[in-house]
C-alpha cells in the first residue's frame, strides 16, 4: 500500500515517475537551487536532496502542500504528475462571470434607492441562506447581478448605512464563495472591498469583513497578515464586547479562532493556543451563533482547536479533538457548510496518520451533507486523489471518486 506521495519506482512504459524526480524538475524550471527552495520550505538542503533522489519518501499531505506552495503548482501536480482536471463547465462559466461583475465600473441609468436597497439585501440574505446549506452553484448563479446591483446602489451614497451593509455582505459572500473554489487571488479582490465599504461603518460590519478577509489571507498562506486583520477588528469590537453586547462577543470569538488558525499555519503553536482559549471562553456565553457565514459557540471553537491541532502537526490529537467535537449535540446544529468543510479540512489529519480510510470516510460523509462542498473544492479532490493512490478503497469512495471525474493514478 503506498501513502499520498509514496514513491513508485520503475522504467517500464506507463510507469509514474517519482514524486521525488517531479519536485527536482519543477524546482530546476523555476531556477531554484536546492538551498533556496529548503529555505522557503523550512527544511534542510539535506531534506531537499534525499527527497529527490528517492532515498526519503514524500508522504505527508501537509507537506505536500508546502512543497506544493513554494512550486507554484496544484498538489494533485506532484501527487500524480498531472494537472487537476478544469472545473466543471458550469462552475467554471459561473466563477468567469462573477469575474466580470468584479470588473464592471459602468454606471447606473438609474441607481436603485429604498425599497430596492431593501430588496437587494433580502437577496443577499437568501444567497447567504444558501451559501450556509451548502448549495454553492447556487450562490455562484445569484453573484454576478447582486455584485453589479449593488454597486449601483452606492450611487446613492456611500455614506448610508443600508447601502455599506449590502456592500459589506455581498462581498463578503463572493470572496468567502470563491476561497472554497480554490481562486483566493479573486476572493483578495472581493474581501478588500468588503474592507473597504465597512471601515466607512460601525466595527460590527468591520469585523465580519475581517473574517472574510482573514479566510482570504490564510488561504493565501499570508498567516501572519492574517492574524494581524482579525486582531486589529477585535481590537475595534473591544468597548461593545466589554460592555457584554452578545453579537459583539460572538464576533470576538469568531475572530479569534480565524487568528488562531491563522497563527496555527505559520507554526505558532503558543499564540494559536492562546487565542483558542480567549475564544473558548467567550463561546461559554453562546450555545450557537450564526450571522452571514460567522458561526460561534462551544462546538465550533472545538472543532477549530482541531484544525489547529493538524495545522501544527500534532494529528493524533487533531482527530481525538475532532471526534470529541462531531460526537456533540451541538455539531448536529451547525450550518451543512461548516460541518463539511470541516470534515474535509480534518482529513489531512486522517491522511498524515496513514489512515485512508477514515479520509475516505470523512469525504463521502462531507458528500452526502453538502454535495457541492466536496464536488466543486480543489482540497476536497486533493484528498480524495491522495485516498486513491493509497490503493483499493470502500464502494461509497469509488462511487464518489467517480462521480467527481476522478479516476484511480
Amino acid at each position: 500500500m503506498t501513502g499520498p506521495g509514496r514513491q513508485r519506482t520503475g522504467t517500464g512504459t506507463g510507469t509514474e515517475p517519482p514524486i521525488g524526480r517531479r519536485m527536482a524538475e519543477l524546482r530546476a524550471r523555476r531556477g531554484m537551487s536546492q538551498q533556496v527552495f529548503a529555505d522557503r520550505i523550512g527544511k534542510s538542503k539535506s531534506w531537499v536532496d534525499k527527497v529527490e533522489r528517492g532515498v526519503r519518501t514524500l508522504d505527508r499531505l501537509s507537506v505536500i502542500e508546502t512543497v506544493a506552495g513554494a512550486l507554484g503548482v496544484a498538489p494533485q501536480l506532484l501527487l500524480t504528475g498531472r494537472h487537476p482536471p478544469a472545473p466543471a463547465t458550469d462552475v467554471g462559466a459561473a466563477v468567469e462571470r462573477v469575474r466580470a461583475a468584479l470588473a464592471r465600473h459602468d454606471a447606473p441609468a438609474s441607481a436603485p434607492v429604498g425599497a430596492a436597497v431593501r430588496q437587494l439585501d433580502d437577496q443577499a440574505g437568501y444567497a447567504w441562506t444558501a451559501y450556509r446549506n451548502g448549495q454553492h452553484p447556487q450562490v455562484l448563479r445569484m453573484l454576478p447581478d447582486l455584485l453589479v446591483d449593488s454597486r449601483h446602489a452606492c450611487h446613492v451614497s456611500l455614506v448610508d448605512p443600508p447601502v455599506l451593509a449590502l456592500l459589506v455582505r455581498v462581498y463578503r459572500l463572493t470572496a468567502q464563495t470563491l476561497v472554497k473554489l480554490g481562486d483566493a487571488h479573486l476572493a483578495w479582490l472581493a474581501a478588500d472591498r468588503a474592507m473597504m465599504a465597512a471601515t466607512r461603518g460601525d466595527p460590527m460590519r468591520i469585523g465580519l469583513a475581517a473574517v472574510s478577509l482573514a479566510q482570504v489571507l490564510r488561504a493565501l498562506r499570508r498567516g501572519r497578515l492574517a492574524t494581524t486583520a482579525a486582531l486589529t477588528a477585535v481590537r475595534q469590537l473591544d468597548p461593545a464586547a466589554a460592555d457584554g453586547h452578545p453579537p459583539a462577543r460572538a464576533l470576538t470569538g469568531t475572530l479569534l479562532v480565524e487568528a488562531a488558525l491563522a497563527a496555527a499555519g505559520r507554526g505558532d503553536a503558543v499564540t494559536a493556543h492562546d487565542l483558542t482559549e480567549r475564544a473558548a471562553h467567550l463561546a461559554a456565553d453562546h450555545e450557537r451563533y450564526d450571522q452571514d457565514g460567522a458561526t460561534f459557540g462551544p462546538t465550533s471553537v472545538d472543532l477549530a482547536r482541531a484544525l489547529t491541532a493538524t495545522r501544527l502537526g500534532d494529528h493524533h490529537r487533531a482527530v481525538a479533538l475532532h471526534r470529541r467535537a462531531t460526537d456533540q449535540e451541538g455539531w448536529r446544529r451547525l450550518p451543512a457548510e461548516h460541518r463539511a468543510a470541516h470534515l474535509i479540512d480534518i482529513t489531512r489529519a486522517h491522511l498524515d496518520l496513514g489512515d485512508h480510510d477514515a479520509a475516505g470516510r470523512a469525504l463521502v460523509t462531507a458528500d452526502h451533507i453538502a454535495p457541492a462542498e466536496v464536488r466543486a473544492r480543489p482540497a476536497a479532490r486533493v484528498a480524495l486523489t491522495a485516498v486513491l493512490r493509497a490503493g483499493p478503497t470502500p464502494a461509497d469512495v469509488t462511487r464518489l471518486a467517480a462521480t467527481i471525474g476522478l479516476t484511480r493514478p
